[in-house]
């Protein structure tokens, strides 16, 4: 049997953990010795792991990078949050230098980059080494494999970090795989000389399970609800575009679209912010945020309309889990939103702003048989792709 090491940070409740899960689901274990390392063994995901899969022990070095420099320096880690003192100062300044609002990407990149001398080896080696989570630099300089796969799930249109050094780090893999051809095309324009290393599989979902998921009874009010509910399961942050949701609410509210109510699952970052804008706008009875929810479907099933406002997304798990729940989907023309949505046919793409949010809810709120020819679309389409995992074979 082959021996397969997968890493990521943890499995928090998110898109990138549900798609991680998935595959693992969908994994051949009669032919593959799986191993699973978490930089950190927390997430409500956690319980839903395969029991095929072997959950490594977690090593002090790596948890560091879910906890704050304090935390870090309490540990008694003094190299490693030297290191992260180190790159966040430096990514300050450059920011500050080159005009960049969010320096999250490139200040994650200097600090795996800082740490990386104090950070230990993994003494198995691998067939094959997956690295399912940006930045790839354990996988790259700390395990031993004979080949290396580097997964993206984001616009890297969206990601500001430095090339040169980016580029050495993906030489490091014998092959690089996205999520979509639109996360494809996005990454090539960055990184071109890697077109040879590129290969494209979708996330692995599946229909029975999201069906069955749906059925479960939850403490759900939203059932009792009786206004026009829109849903969005997203985390919290500036790329889920979530304060335009809050202020696209507002511009319907205005309008006298009165029945509307706004639900969010998910959690993040932003819940603060988010909730003082909610509460700003006199929006405390009708944007509902539900907070974080290992099983989403229950709520989904709910709506009346599903919504993802993103600012950028590489490709979001959600939108296709709730066309399989046979909803109506709008989501914000983002980089790669033509490769989740085939506009009028089985959802609608909408300008990516507060007002092209508004007018988008307002049409088809307006439009029962638009938001009906959807729901049939949906329901003539197959959206089992479990054979996805066969080009990931096809890899090893």
């Amino acid at each position: 049997m082959k021996k397969i090491l997968i890493s990521s940070y943890d499995m928090e409740v998110g898109g990138v953990e549900r798609s991680l899960l998935s595959m693992l689901d969908n994994f051949d274990y009669r032919k593959y010795d799986v191993d699973l390392f978490l930089y950190k063994q927390q997430g409500d995901f956690l319980d839903l792991l395969s029991h095929n899969v072997d959950l490594l022990e977690e090593i002090p070095q790596y948890t560091t990078f879910r906890k704050s420099i304090i935390c870090v320096f309490k540990e008694k880690q003094f190299l490693i949050g030297l290191a992260r003192v180190f790159s966040k100062i430096k990514a300050d300044i450059s920011s500050k230098l080159r005009g960049v609002v969010e320096p999250g990407y490139y200040q994650m990149q200097l600090m795996w980059l800082s740490a990386l001398p104090f950070l230990p080896s993994v003494e198995k080696e691998y067939d094959v080494a997956i690295s399912y989570l940006w930045p790839h630099y354990f996988v790259a300089d700390k395990v031993k494999a004979r080949k290396k796969i580097a997964w993206i799930h984001t616009d890297y249109s969206t990601v500001n970090t430095n090339i040169k050094v980016d580029i050495k780090m993906w030489k490091k893999f014998d092959h690089i795989v996205t999520v979509s051809e639109s996360c494809k095309e996005a990454f090539l324009k960055k990184y071109s000389e890697l077109a040879n290393k590129i290969t494209v599989i979708e996330n692995i979902v599946s229909p029975t399970f999201i069906h069955e998921m749906a059925q479960i009874k939850v403490n759900n009010n939203m059932v009792h609800d009786e206004r026009f509910k829109i849903v969005t399961v997203a985390r919290l942050s500036h790329a889920k575009g979530i304060d335009n949701a809050v202020k696209a609410l507002k511009i319907l509210k205005n309008k006298g679209y009165n029945d509307i109510a706004w639900y969010v699952v998910g959690y993040g970052d932003d819940e603060l912010k988010i909730k003082e804008l909610i509460k700003n706008y006199q929006l405390d009875d009708s944007f509902i945020l539900l907070g974080k929810k290992t099983n989403p479907y229950p709520y989904i099933k709910e709506a009346d309309l599903y919504v993802q406002p993103s600012r950028y997304e590489g490709k979001a798990v959600t939108v296709v889990e709730a066309q399989i729940l046979l909803k109506p989907v709008l989501i914000t023309n983002y980089t790669t939103a033509k490769s989740q949505v085939k506009n009028g046919i089985n959802g609608m793409i909408t300008e990516l702003s507060v007002e092209g949010i508004a007018r988008g809810i307002e049409t088809l709120y307006k439009n029962p048989s638009l938001r009906n020819t959807f729901r049939i679309n949906c329901e003539n389409t197959d959206f089992n792709n479990h054979l996805e995992i066969e080009k990931l074979y096809n890899i090893f």
